[in-house]
């Protein structure tokens, strides 16, 4: 059918477009996605945008190639509160404007933009403009940054935010490369998940190329008055003036980790790897965008002990970003491989005993994720439906999936689960799989070829069914054992030994103190340790959340404080869930986060409203 046909036939078709949505196949291959792979997929964008600090709006064009898998003469793609102007596709040698219609808004998935592609064009493009509100951006006045002088602004486009900056086919299941040009105000500097310039050149105009395919998730932007640091030829930091240098020493380790990570399962295949360290209001511990991780500032200790966050973000240049996940409910594809790269890269790095002490404090933290969970959310190949993929990102995909893998390494020895791992990144690299591809793979690849070590009702355990199996590794630390031999000498009046004390041991004791603890106990650890003070964001979190239960006071002010500067969810929400669980605290934490709510992420905000506020 030629354009202008359709142009006609779909303007007279728009409110039964917008109002129906052809739901067998919206959930064909992504619940989460509108796309339809099937029939178009979108292998090259070139965005073209322009950053509005002041309307807290991007602006301008996303342009496609389109390869098409049959005879489909429209497209479907994922958009969150976008302003589409006008869309065109390439025919007969010029842009031609065609017909879109946007379908009604759907709590989770957005809305549906449709756009008639015809039968023959192989180029579409979208003019359009974000909103203010666009739930993957986040815009920081000057007043919200260190610097005070200049603005700020970041992406966070996982799992299925990336739709509310871009109109994409927003699932995991797609690859595709970009280019791209943004304008900003002269002075920022502005940064993506692509080949970003080391030259301090800030006159507004920035190109970029990411020629390696990756899924929509990755594809970020940020703008702000960030500097830049050099660890090493294919590593630097990037961030305000106050941090760069610390962020720069503390990471110091991180070409290391490259070089230890490439010998145990492949080269790295991203070229560079910087880091950008984000705002505090940043609401994670990192996003492994390639080329160019973000980073809490939290984890920058002053003494390197929160390390092995950089190692979970660089792992996933071969666990997530290499070989994804093809939809949400496959997270624990990323997460979980990530989480044991991670460790083998601290054991490789700094040791056993460090590597362990972090595998058992994961542990634990599993073990507390999965006692307040339903059944059904402690299953690694989870079914979500409908539901918000963010609901996904418990300790389950992570540390489930983590010890799934140790499990197999215990199982089949370490240099034969090596090989297979390295051979999975290599068969599988820059493509994304489905939690069953992974099963006929480990099925032909490991367990035929090592028979009757493994049978697969037992991987199906491990991946179908809820909770841990019977014979799971329950990885402990004997330094561990070590601190809580001192913590009952100390217990019954003694001294602690904590020269040699890592954060981890300190971790263990702070979470590990009996909940009948004495008020005289609390001051005496206070006076001696200062930890109501202590400038270690995880330490002075489990110190905190100990506090809001044993109704320590003299934390209360240290409390208020921690809540009004740090933005990171896994910091702030175990604070607010423990707050919110008597009258007093949770009158009392409502009034600390209306103050601390405008440099909180969206994301933050709404997991703490649902946790302050659950009778809206």
């Amino acid at each position: 059918m030629a354009i202008q046909q359709q142009l006609i036939q779909w303007a007279s078709a728009a409110t039964l477009v917008t109002a129906v949505a052809s739901s067998a196949n919206v959930w064909a291959q992504d619940a989460h996605s509108y796309a339809k792979l099937d029939e178009v997929t979108t292998p090259h964008l070139e965005l073209d945008l322009t950053i509005d600090f002041a309307e807290k709006r991007l602006t301008g064009t996303a342009t496609y190639d389109l390869a098409r898998h049959g005879e489909a003469d429209s497209i479907h793609l994922d958009t969150r509160e976008l302003r589409i102007h006008k869309t065109e596709v390439w025919q007969d040698g010029a842009w031609q404007e065609t017909a879109f219609a946007l379908g009604e808004p759907h709590e989770t998935l957005g809305q549906e933009l449709t756009v008639a592609i015809g039968e023959s064009s192989d180029k579409l493009r979208i003019h359009y403009e974000t909103a203010p509100t666009a739930s993957g951006l986040q815009w920081l006045t000057p007043a919200q940054t260190a610097g005070k002088k200049h603005p700020f602004m970041f992406s966070q486009s996982q799992p299925i935010h990336a739709r509310s900056w871009i109109p994409i086919q927003d699932t995991p299941a797609l690859r595709l490369t970009y280019n791209a040009e943004l304008r900003t105000p002269k002075g920022l500097l502005a940064v993506m998940s692509a080949d970003n310039s080391l030259s301090d050149n800030r006159d507004g105009s920035y190109s970029f190329t990411m020629p390696q395919p990756i899924p929509p998730y990755l594809i970020a932007i940020a703008a702000g008055d960030l500097e830049i640091k050099s660890i090493s030829d294919n590593v630097a930091v990037f961030a305000e003036s106050y941090i760069v240098d610390e962020a720069a020493w503390e990471w110091a380790d991180t070409p290391a980790m490259i070089e230890a990570t490439e010998e145990m399962y492949g080269p790295y295949r991203w070229d560079r790897y910087d880091l950008l360290v984000l705002p505090p209001s940043f609401p994670y511990g990192g996003m492994e965008n390639p080329r160019l991780s973000f980073i809490t500032p939290t984890v920058v200790s002053g003494d390197r002990s929160l390390i092995n966050l950089i190692a979970h973000e660089l792992a996933h240049s071969w666990s997530g970003n290499l070989v994804t996940n093809a939809s949400w409910r496959d997270l624990w594809i990323n997460e979980g491989f990530t989480s044991y790269v991670e460790n083998r890269i601290m054991e490789a790095l700094f040791g056993e005993r460090r590597a362990q002490m972090e595998l058992a404090l994961g542990y634990q933290d599993l073990l507390v994720d999965m006692s307040r969970l339903a059944p059904e959310d402690t299953v690694l190949n989870i079914d979500l439906g409908t539901r918000h993929p963010d609901d996904v990102f418990s300790n389950v995909p992570y540390v489930k999936g983590q010890l799934f893998l140790v499990y197999l390494e215990n199982k089949f020895g370490r240099e034969k689960f090596d090989a297979f791992l390295r051979q999975y990144f290599d068969d599988f690299a820059f493509e994304s799989i489905s939690t069953a591809e992974f099963k006929d793979y480990i099925a032909s690849n490991l367990l035929a070829k090592y028979p009757n070590v493994v049978s697969m009702d037992k991987i199906n355990e491990w991946i179908h069914q809820p909770g841990l199996p019977a014979d799971a590794p329950q990885p402990e630390s004997d330094a561990f054992a070590q601190v809580e031999q001192q913590m009952q000498r100390w217990l019954k009046g003694g001294k602690l030994q904590t020269a040699e004390w890592t954060t981890h041991e300190w971790l263990h004791f702070i979470n590990n103190l009996p909940l009948d603890i004495s008020s005289t106990n609390m001051q005496r650890l206070d006076k001696d340790y200062d930890l109501t003070a202590s400038k270690n964001a995880e330490i002075a979190h489990a110190w905190l959340k100990l506090a809001i239960t044993k109704k320590y006071e003299p934390a209360r002010e240290r409390l208020r404080n921690y809540l009004l500067t740090i933005g990171r969810n896994k910091l702030v929400s175990p604070l607010y869930r423990e707050l919110a669980k008597t009258p007093e605290n949770l009158k009392w934490a409502r009034d600390v986060y209306q103050q601390a709510k405008p440099g909180y992420h969206p994301l933050t905000q709404s997991v703490n409203e649902a946790l302050l506020y659950p009778q809206n």
